[in-house]
C-alpha cells in the first residue's frame, strides 16, 4: 500500500475514529454513527474508502446486519526531522518474519562509537547509526507481529464481544503480580470499577480464579 494514499486517507479524524473503534470490536454502521455523532450516509461513505484501501472488511450475520472490521496487520512510519521528511510503506506484518523465535535485532548496541569530531569519524558514526535505524524498523515489525499472533490466540479465549487488548493488559497485570482489584487499575491506568467489570467477566469466562480479594489466572 502506498504510505501517501494511507496518510491521505488517515488524515481524515473520523475515518481514524472508526479504525480506533473498529480495532476494539467488530462494529455494523449504526453504532459507528452513533459513535461518531455523525450520519449513516457519511459512516458509509468513510467504510467505502477504508474498504477501497483494504483496512476494513465487513460480514453479514445471520439477521443479514452488516459488521465491518480491520481487515489486516498495517504499518505506517513517518519521519520528520530538520533534515529530511519520509514514510515506509504500510505493510501488513510479514509472515516471513520468525514470529515464534527470539528477534534477532532486540540487543542493538547504541553506545556511540566514534567519539572524534573529524569527518571520517562522523561518516562512519552516521553510517553505523543508519544501519541501527533500519534494524530498530525490523525489530518494530517483529514486535507488532508478534502481538498480533497473541493478541489473535488470547482472542480466541476471551471472546469477539470483548475489548481483547484492554482484556489482555488486565490478564497481563494479574499475571505479572498484581492481584487485587486497585493494583490492577493503577497497572492499566484505568478506573477500579471499569477494572472490576473486566475481572468479573474474566471470571465468568473461566480464565480467572478469585480468592477473598485475589485474582490469579487460571
Amino acid at each position: 500500500m502506498d504510505s501517501a494514499v494511507l496518510l491521505d486517507l488517515l488524515g481524515n479524524e473520523n475515518r481514524r475514529r472508526i479504525l480506533r473503534l473498529l480495532s476494539h470490536k467488530p462494529c455494523y454502521v449504526t453504532e459507528i454513527s452513533e459513535y461518531l455523532n455523525v450520519s449513516p450516509k457519511a459512516v458509509i461513505d468513510h467504510l467505502r474508502k477504508l474498504e477501497e484501501a483494504g483496512l476494513v472488511e465487513s460480514r453479514t450475520d445471520d439477521q443479514r446486519r452488516k459488521y465491518f472490521n480491520i481487515a489486516q496487520n498495517v504499518r505506517l512510519e513517518v519521519n520528520v526531522s530538520p533534515y529530511g521528511f519520509g514514510t515506509k510503506s504500510a505493510y501488513p506484518a510479514s509472515p516471513t518474519l520468525e514470529l515464534t523465535g527470539r528477534c534477532s535485532h532486540l540487543s542493538i548496541d547504541a553506545e556511540p562509537r566514534q567519539n572524534g569530531d573529524d569527518l571520517e569519524s562522523l561518516a562512519r558514526e552516521f553510517g553505523r547509526l543508519e544501519s541501527i535505524e533500519n534494524e530498530l524498523s525490523l525489530a518494530q515489525r517483529w514486535v507488532h507481529g508478534r502481538m498480533t499472533d497473541v493478541l489473535d490466540r488470547l482472542n480466541d479465549r476471551i471472546g469477539t464481544d470483548a475489548d481483547s487488548r484492554f482484556y489482555a493488559k488486565v490478564l497481563a497485570a494479574v499475571a505479572g503480580g498484581a492481584t487485587n482489584t486497585l493494583a490492577v487499575a493503577k497497572e492499566v491506568g484505568a478506573p477500579p470499577e471499569v477494572v472490576e467489570q473486566v475481572l468479573d467477566g474474566l471470571y465468568e469466562r473461566g480464565l480467572l480464579t478469585r480468592t477473598d480479594d485475589q485474582w490469579t489466572v487460571r
